[in-house]
């Protein structure tokens, strides 16, 4: 059966089945962004059990790396031979990818299984906000992708508190068993219900030179933002050589690009004013909000003394906020109009306020204030979420939505991986710095220069009780001046961290202006105005 992509949504979809495909969707969603959060919980058991801490981050680079690769992709490829059964295969991908990782025996095979996992993710993340513009009209859009999003934002706060219970009450392993039986489920649904469009003229050249030079120079690039700082000098020739290697690989792709037939990146795309200024106010919110999320709890810890629990305990309204935020954002997207510079404007405004206030925090900061500043944060970016995603949806044709849509959702995690690299490294240097021009002479008269270099590289003893006992014990051996000094230490190390992440939350302020400056650009469009030419669809199920 061949219709007009208008006459699509008015058609004879069932609402039975709109609703269980949906329900399969947003579960779909929530178990696969639950699992970046629900793992980390558990880390500290599996590194006791299996070892190799030195592997640990590799645990979520891997991940990370599968991910991204896979979302650009997804979203061609689905435009190509149509989404549902891509859908299954990312969830048969990613259960598959659960259940090894629960069998792993090794850091390395849970390593590579990881990576496994996250191509099936990837897959579900690139078809979960494309499958909105499948089922519904553009005008209803909005409340779906809202809803969509704040989906994702109640699996953040979910995710955490299920590990470590499953952690604690069975073993690390049920962290990665549980989801098994909901994704067979999933998958069930998808089968029977969910429906199959796809442009019906297609071409379908897969553009394997192109996907190939994708891969190498998003995996150089994500590897080196990642180590940077960390593993290696910002200035080492083997972080240099990774981004040399990547740059010269994104222009080759680019080439490449220019020349195929089917390319995996249109790039007619960025001729397009909305999918432009939604890429570049994409890659900011990624570059603020996803590297908040790790380092405010490292504030409400660090420097305003709470534990581990309690700092994801406070970090639940920031979160459910932006669940809030999305909700509404969504709603309002659809009742009232395609406003999206608008929406997005007061999203990033509160978030700059948010970001604002965190900047201006002290060590003697009560942390319902923080509370406070952060649920900012957490509502403005709900309300950004699903505007720029809608946006651009409803201004490029049918027949490359999966394509222009997995670009959005691809710049976002990109966004997030180059914030952390950068305040990552504020944060070392200020930190550092601070510590060693404030702290007492008594100090360093009695501690040893290696001794204070291992405590400004690791300081645990913010964080860990045990770290800080084994750190007092150390200046209680240095007689009745000990305890002093000991105090000392803790109060410099406090005032220095909090010195440091100001300083971050600095940086992100300033990507959050320049976010409502690249905002400003973006044009409103009716959600109901369609192109005449709308692209001839068909409907297989």
């Amino acid at each position: 059966m061949e219709v007009t992509e208008r006459a699509l949504f008015q058609s004879s979809l069932p609402r039975r089945q709109v609703v269980i495909a949906m329900a399969g969707t947003l579960l779909s969603m929530f178990l696969g962004s639950m699992f970046m959060t629900i793992t980390a919980t558990a880390m500290p058991r599996i590194v006791t059990d299996l070892g190799g801490f030195s592997q640990y981050t590799w645990v979520f680079t891997s991940y990370i790396v599968a991910e991204t690769i896979a979302i650009p992709l997804t979203g061609k490829l689905s435009d190509m031979y149509g989404r549902k059964w891509f859908f299954v295969v990312g969830m048969s991908i990613f259960i598959l990818g659960s259940f090894l990782c629960g069998m792993s025996q090794t850091m390395a095979q849970l390593i590579i299984f990881r990576a496994f996992q996250g191509i099936g993710f990837g897959v579900i993340a690139a078809l979960g906000f494309i499958v909105i513009a499948d089922i519904f009209p553009p005008e209803e859009r909005g409340k779906y992708g809202g809803l969509m999003a704040g989906v994702f934002g109640i699996s953040t706060i979910i995710g955490p508190t299920l590990g470590g219970y499953l952690t604690d009450a069975l073993s690390w392993r049920w962290c990665f068993f549980a989801p098994i039986p909901i994704g067979v489920i999933i998958i069930l649904l998808f089968i029977f219900y969910f429906p199959q469009y796809r442009p019906s003229q297609a071409k379908r050249r897969v553009d394997y030179i192109g996907a190939v030079t994708m891969i190498l120079f998003i995996t150089p690039l994500i590897l080196a933002l990642t180590w940077a700082g960390v593993n290696y000098a910002w200035s080492s020739p083997t972080i240099l050589g990774m981004f040399v290697f990547s740059a010269a690989m994104f222009v080759l792709f680019i080439v490449i690009e220019r020349r195929v037939e089917e390319p995996i990146i249109p790039l007619q795309l960025f001729k397009n004013r909305v999918v432009v200024v939604s890429s570049i106010v994409g890659f900011f919110m990624g570059a603020s909000f996803f590297p908040a999320v790790t380092f405010v709890p490292l504030y409400f810890q660090g420097v305003l003394g709470a534990s581990a629990t309690e700092s994801g305990g406070f970090l639940t309204p920031m979160m459910l906020s932006a669940a809030i935020g999305s909700f509404i954002s969504g709603q309002l997207l659809s009742r009232a109009g395609g406003h999206y510079r608008m929406h997005g404007t007061v999203g990033f405004i509160l978030t700059a306020v948010g970001f604002f206030l965190l900047s201006r925090m002290t060590a003697e900061t009560s942390s319902a204030t923080a509370v406070m500043n952060i649920i900012f944060i957490g509502f403005g970016t709900g309300l950004i979420m699903p505007v720029h995603t809608i946006a651009v949806q409803n201004t490029v044709p049918y027949s490359i939505m999966g394509a222009a849509t997995s670009l959005i959702t691809l710049l976002r995690p990109l966004g997030g991986v180059f914030g952390l690299a950068i305040v990552g490294s504020v944060l070392n240097n200020r930190f550092a710095s601070e510590f060693m021009s404030n702290l007492s002479s008594g100090v360093k008269a009695v501690v040893s220069p290696e001794r204070l270099a291992a405590i400004v590289d690791n300081p645990q003893a913010l964080v860990d009780p045990e770290a800080r006992v084994q750190l007092q014990n150390l200046f209680e051996g240095l007689g009745a001046r000990g305890a002093g000094l000991f105090e000392q230490v803790m109060s410099t190390l406090q005032n220095a961290l909090n010195s440091a992440l100001v300083q971050v939350f600095a940086v992100f302020l300033i990507v959050a202006i320049m976010a409502i400056i690249a905002n400003f650009f973006l044009k409103g469009i009716p959600p109901h105005r369609r192109k005449e030419d709308a692209p001839v669809v068909e409907s297989e199920d």
